[in-house]
């Protein structure tokens, strides 16, 4: 049986039957974002998503950090930033969706505006850009609620059952 959350417009995840492996495909902005790899391990996943978890509902995410700038082109700004030193630690605050193989194939950036939710989203390997041209230079943005996006993620970790220790 596969588990539905969200709406594909915003974000979205299909959650199969759990197991060491399981099916769980997301989707963003009508896009699907786990077009190259959808079998999750579990236990990594799930520590992922709950990582994201508690980052979201203990308050944490951070406001767009370049004034006057649009959530794609901060997007595109922070892409250009080099992993290292003060340009590295400012990338680092904004990346999101870092849940392993299964979204390794898109760089994502997620902005938080008191409990409203901006995720930017980019597929970057030149095989997936190859097969869908129109994904070529387009950087997606989803807007939702912090609580609508932690009720998604609380759903994901549910449906993958209990966590093992």
């Amino acid at each position: 049986m596969t588990l539905v959350l969200g709406d594909r417009s915003r974000f979205a995840a299909e959650v199969g039957e759990p197991g060491p492996l399981c099916r769980v495909d997301l989707w963003a902005a009508d896009r699907w974002l786990t077009c190259d790899d959808n079998a999750a391990y579990v236990p990594q996943f799930r520590r992922d998503v709950g990582d994201t978890l508690t980052r979201l509902v203990s308050g944490g995410g951070s406001p767009l950090p370049f004034p006057g700038l649009s959530a794609e082109t901060t997007h595109r700004r922070l892409v250009r930033t080099t992993d290292d030193g003060a340009d590295g630690e400012l990338r680092g605050r904004f990346h999101a969706l870092r849940w392993g193989p299964t979204t390794d194939n898109v760089t994502a950036h997620l902005f938080r505006e008191e409990e409203r939710l901006l995720i930017t989203l980019e597929f970057w390997r030149e095989e997936h850009l190859y097969r869908h041209p129109d994904d070529v230079g387009a950087v997606y943005v989803v807007e939702i609620a912090v609580d609508e996006f932690a009720g998604i993620l609380e759903g994901i970790l549910a449906a993958l059952g209990p966590a093992h220790a």
